[in-house]
């Protein structure tokens, strides 16, 4: 029981700092006038290298959010280990 409670907030955790790094990624990108790459939301979020002195418009929140997406997968692989004990036992 107190491994799904841990895995629960892991992934809890991870999910809500991935939405939120993606929900203001998405609201910033609609005041982007110039970006690279193929997704404006992408730019948003990870940011580009800067070309001479031109300004670069990003949050530059790449670590975060991959840390985010990592936490959030490992309580899911916590809660997926504890699942299958448990129905292990039952059956």
């Amino acid at each position: 029981m107190k491994r799904i409670i841990i895995g629960g907030f892991i992934m809890l955790g991870g999910l809500l700092t991935t939405l939120t790094i993606i929900l203001s990624g998405t609201i910033f990108a609609t005041h982007i006038t110039a970006w690279s790459g193929k997704s404006k939301l992408w730019h948003a979020i990870f940011g580009a290298k800067q070309y001479e002195d031109e300004v670069v418009q990003s949050l530059f929140l790449g670590i975060p959010f991959v840390l985010g997406v990592i936490f959030t997968l490992l309580g899911l692989v916590i809660l997926g280990i504890e699942y299958f004990k448990t129905f292990k036992k039952q059956g």
